[in-house]
């Protein structure tokens, strides 16, 4: 082989891995491009509702508010509706929102959620966006950890900011006001994550930690389904010894130094247990837990809750029960700002629209500083406001400053967060 040749292999192999490197770090803006208006496309992109720039509305809507939040809204087959009413309800100008739509859900469902987002305030603000190339995801299987992992760095890509990450499905719904929780984690250190955790596995050894399984959505286009070994005997796996499991709610509330923790992965843990928890079932319900437990910088920052109120069968089952009216008060002593699981159209959900939200109207927004128009109609509801004062506010959402006007869920919220945060609680439940 002459010297030339070798030349030309070299140069050929350099150039490769040039434009290998470029692709990876062109890819994110690719993806990442959003709409600056006209007809929503067919998911190509990620898709934002038209405005601003990420910059000029953090600068101009976010900057004056004591804290943020980024929420991810997942939702599959038939939700839109659903996601769609959660969104208004968790709406403020001054936090950023990102909704997952399964890749299984028909398109008429991307695009009623897509024109939603590029319509009335959310373009006028410019901080909805929809993944306009969703993933396929397995109930109970990994595709639903790597879509919230997908969720958490996408979000941070946007270079909005945000304090706190928080993910949420359709079938959840908001216990307080956005200016509610604004006011109530005010005060609260930055650092810390909500994560409902436990070491104690007991029946999820058996059935889920130690049994081996596949999600097909992870390498099959249009398929979405667990593969489990036919004999469950003979194919379970030790538990592990370099790092100890811990198991808890799937739904979480994350820093953002922990987001960005377990999306940079810089000590290489979040990246070892996510290769891990490839093959464990409710993979959720373990994977941040097991990171954060795990992490000597974020063991001692982990508050044990994830902020929701859940009711469970005796012992628990699969799913838990659904909320109903007669919920109403229990959930409301619990002090929870989230609560979850309910049926699409429940009674219980208008009066939440009514008595804390001060919605009275499904296009309408929960009562805010952001859009109120002062103090007509002072003492109605739950925490007074008049009505339809968050219907479709005219002027530029976040103009009017950062105006707050927290109610009862705040003082609720508040007394729930000072038990858990109290001595006797807070180290006694981390990461035992």
């Amino acid at each position: 082989m002459g010297l030339s040749s070798i030349r030309r292999k070299v140069l050929a192999s350099a150039v490769f891995t040039a434009l290998f490197v470029a692709s990876i770090l062109l890819l994110p803006s690719l993806l990442l491009t959003g709409s600056t208006g006209g007809p929503a496309r067919r998911w190509p992109f990620l898709f934002l509702s038209p405005s601003t720039s990420a910059d000029e509305g953090e600068e101009q809507q976010q900057a004056r508010y004591p804290v943020r939040f980024a929420y991810l809204i997942s939702a599959s087959t038939g939700d839109a509706s659903r996601a769609a009413r959660l969104l208004a309800a968790l709406y403020h100008p001054a936090n950023t929102y990102l909704v997952h739509l399964d890749r299984e859900a028909p398109a008429e469902e991307h695009r009623r959620l897509a024109e939603l987002v590029s319509g009335s305030v959310y373009a006028r603000a410019g901080n909805v966006w929809i993944v306009g190339r969703p993933n396929l995801v397995t109930y109970r299987g990994p595709t639903m950890l790597t879509t919230t992992l997908h969720a958490v760095a996408v979000l941070l890509r946007l270079r909005r900011r945000w304090d706190w990450f928080i993910n949420l499905s359709a079938s959840d719904y908001p216990l307080v006001t956005q200016d509610d929780l604004m006011e109530a984690f005010a005060g609260m250190p930055r650092d810390l994550s909500f994560i409902q955790h436990t070491s104690h596995l007991g029946w999820k050894i058996k059935k889920r930690a130690r049994p081996v399984i596949l999600d097909t959505a992870l390498y099959e286009d249009g398929r979405a389904e667990l593969i489990r070994p036919v004999n469950i005997t003979s194919n379970l796996r030790r538990l592990p010894t370099a790092f100890k499991l811990y198991t808890g709610s799937a739904w979480t509330m994350l820093s953002r130094s922990f987001a960005e923790y377990v999306t940079m992965g810089w000590d290489n843990l979040p990246r070892t247990l996510l290769l891990y928890h490839a093959n464990i079932i409710s993979s959720p319900e373990f994977y941040f837990q097991t990171v954060a437990c795990n992490s000597r910088r974020f063991r001692n920052a982990t508050v044990n809750h994830d902020l929701h109120y859940i009711r469970w069968d005796t012992p628990p089952k699969q799913h838990p029960l659904y909320l109903t009216a007669r919920d109403y008060r229990r959930m409301l002593l619990s002090g929870a700002a989230f609560a979850r699981k309910f049926r699409e159209g429940d009674p219980v959900l208008d009066r939440v629209d009514r008595d804390i939200l001060r919605r009275r109207e499904p296009g309408h927004f929960a009562y805010g500083g952001w859009c109120s128009g002062g103090d007509e109609g002072e003492g109605e509801g739950e925490g007074g406001g008049g009505v339809a004062l968050c219907s479709n506010p005219q002027e530029e959402p976040g103009r009017r400053g950062a105006i707050i006007k927290p109610g009862a869920g705040s003082r609720r919220l508040k007394a729930m967060l000072s038990k858990m945060m109290s001595p006797r609680n807070f180290r006694r439940q981390q990461c035992r």
